[in-house]
């Protein structure tokens, strides 16, 4: 599978503090998006935190180091993210520990890798991911907000949800205990497919269809992402937003690949193709 990718942040509107962070890693296939969370507190300490730490325990991360919650479904991908997601969360729960400036401070994940046609998941918090294909847009994550709760127990219709004023509260985020419950998820890619990764400054400001339709129309992924940066903002800017878009396409390879490379090499009457 090919892939290409865009990925932007922005403050929006109504803040002077960006608390979001991303993290892209083109040669692990590896996208990392948080939101900070804490204000004072330094939430931009920890979503900086998240991204780079699950970057790097999921890089350094050792085969059968543990597993994920005694699940045995699970492909080695995404063992590995979510121990990195766990190793991160302690070392932002350390430091707001010991540090009174940082007390308070903790932020969402969502981390995604593609690995052959297996698209493996992580997530904490309201961060999101989402997938276009063939013209329908699907979240791929949940919400773990209290709102989110309450719509999927009946208590409220997703319209309260979106007007309530406990849209921001979640029920689970890094750095609030020294453990973290991890949801993860695999799913099979295709080509064609768009995968997309926000903060909840992107799915509060601009709605699913609008999301949808941006992607469906604008094949660019770097084009897609500032288009969406763009109507959160014209839709108030109320949040920071940060926004990761991955294309898939087949990757061309066998006899065109061949046919290609030969008519682009140079003419040699004594060489041998062996490829």
């Amino acid at each position: 599978m090919q892939m290409q990718i865009g990925a932007r942040t922005d403050v929006g509107r109504m803040r002077s503090n960006n608390e979001d962070n991303f993290k892209v890693v083109p040669e692990l296939n590896l996208f990392v998006l948080s939101d900070g969370m804490g204000g004072e507190a330094h939430g931009e300490v920890a979503s900086q935190m998240a991204v780079e730490g699950v970057a790097e325990h999921f890089t350094s991360y050792k085969p059968g180091a543990s597993t994920a919650a005694g699940r045995t479904d699970l492909s080695e991908c995404s063992i590995r993210l979510v121990n990195a997601v766990r190793t991160a969360n302690r070392s932002i729960f350390e430091l707001a520990s010991k540090n009174p400036t940082h007390r308070g401070m903790g932020a969402t994940v969502v981390a995604a890798c593609v690995e052959g046609q297996r698209l493996c998941l992580a997530h904490v918090g309201d961060s999101r991911a989402y997938l276009l294909r063939a013209g329908t847009l699907q979240q791929l994550t949940n919400d773990h907000s209290l709102v989110a709760e309450q719509v999927r127990r009946g208590i409220l219709t997703q319209q309260q949800a979106e007007e309530s004023d406990m849209a921001s509260v979640l029920t689970r985020a890094m750095g609030i205990d020294t453990n973290v419950e991890v949801d993860v998820d695999e799913h099979i890619l295709l080509p064609d497919d768009a995968l997309l990764l926000c903060s909840d400054g992107l799915s509060r400001m601009v709605t699913d269809p609008e999301i949808g339709s941006t992607l469906l129309t604008i094949s660019d992924p770097q084009q897609a992402v500032d288009r969406l940066v763009e109507l959160a903002n014209e839709n108030g800017g109320a949040d920071n937003v940060t926004v990761v878009v991955v294309r898939i396409s087949e990757e061309k390879k066998g006899f065109l690949r061949r046919i290609w490379r030969w008519l682009a090499s140079p003419v040699d009457s004594t060489s041998s193709d062996t490829r």
